[in-house]
């Protein structure tokens, strides 16, 4: 068997036990508040996981790009939600092929996003399902208001193509229950012009375990980084280190003073993603250590307030800051347990942002 700590560094770890662990802990808090989880695998990557999401008990999985979409689909996932607007004459045909194999769903917030959709796919006895994307707080893509959605939603029912599938929503971080009565003026909304509202699906791991307030009006949850967790989610309450299954693995490469570390992994490796943090991650081994700055292959620790300090030679592991993209930094992960090598797997949807 091989120690993680004989892997050649820097290099991805995910701790399977502790990701399985996340993995049936926010299904068993959705099956609880009885709503429908559907993952993202823009966390992981990885097709293995998404198998393993679906198996215990999601109802399909969330992908962001079509690139992710092709890479699942490929690989025997068949139930697909695209939450991205879809624009441009190649994107679209290479949906429609999707959609010929697949049961994948779209999202639009636009009317002209809603044209292109309705002028690529016109079979009413295959229509495409399209949810109405709702800003609902985050303040990034997003109908403004519900009556903005209703219009909308009226759009893409008109399109013979197409079929209104829903409402969707990414809140903002500790904004659930805006978003929630957001959702709930739509839906009055909707039904007392008599447009059904067959799926509401939000989501998001900051506030994962706040499901059954969701579940007051929305039918679908989306989390993603839930499975590995990562230092955001720490500071945001939704987990402890002990639940964090990511870590990337570094050597101690100099130590030009008593107080400053240099180590193998910088931004190519850890995410420059601060998230309203101070430094680039939790150093496992040394908790008092901060990481202070990342320049391409270095990265800088302050090791001053460290009772014991990191030797030239020495492994450590680093939580970062934010888990998703440095999935997407590395062609391989190693997973591993009991702190043992069991397999070196490619991240099958790496690079897979177009």
């Amino acid at each position: 068997m091989t120690h993680f700590s004989e892997l050649d560094t820097p290099a991805v770890l995910i701790d399977l036990d502790r990701a399985d662990a996340n993995l049936k802990k926010a299904q068993a808090a959705a099956d609880k508040a009885g709503i429908a989880l559907r993952p993202h695998i823009k966390t992981h990557k990885l097709p293995f996981f998404a198998k393993r999401q679906v198996e215990l008990g999601a109802v399909g999985i969330t992908v962001q790009k079509l690139g992710e979409a092709e890479v699942m689909a490929d690989a025997g996932l068949s139930d697909l939600l695209l939450t991205f607007n879809i624009i441009g004459a190649a994107k679209l045909q290479r949906l429609k092929a999707l959609h010929e194999r697949v049961t994948i769903r779209t999202v639009a917030d636009s009317a002209a996003c809603v044209a292109g959709l309705a002028g690529t796919f016109t079979d009413p006895a295959r229509p495409l399902g399209v949810f109405v994307e709702c800003d609902t707080g985050m303040g990034r893509c997003g109908v403004q208001s519900p009556t903005a959605a209703l219009d909308l939603a009226r759009g893409i029912i008109a399109a013979p193509g197409l079929a209104f599938a829903g409402l969707m929503t990414y809140p903002a971080a500790g904004k659930y229950q805006a978003a929630a009565q957001w959702l709930a003026d739509a839906k009055a909304l909707f039904a007392s012009e008599n447009v059904d509202l067959p799926t509401i699906t939000t989501g998001g791991t900051p506030d994962i375990w706040h499901m059954d307030e969701a579940a007051r009006v929305a039918t679908e949850y989306r989390p993603g980084t839930y499975i590995y967790m990562d230092r955001s989610q720490v500071a945001a309450g939704a987990a402890d280190f002990d639940d964090c299954a990511l870590t990337v693995l570094a050597t101690v490469v100099s130590r030009p003073t008593e107080t400053r570390v240099i180590i193998d992994a910088g931004s190519k490796a850890l995410t420059s993603d601060l998230l309203g943090l101070t430094g680039h991650g939790h150093v496992v081994e040394y908790p008092d250590a901060k990481v202070v700055g990342l320049s391409e292959e270095h990265g800088t620790l302050d090791v001053s307030a460290c009772a014991t300090k990191p030797e030239i030679g020495d492994s450590i592991r680093i939580i970062p800051n934010h888990c998703c993209p440095v999935t997407n930094l590395f062609d391989r992960i190693n997973l591993i347990r009991n702190g043992e090598l069991v397999e070196t797997v490619a991240v099958a949807a790496r690079g897979r942002v177009d």
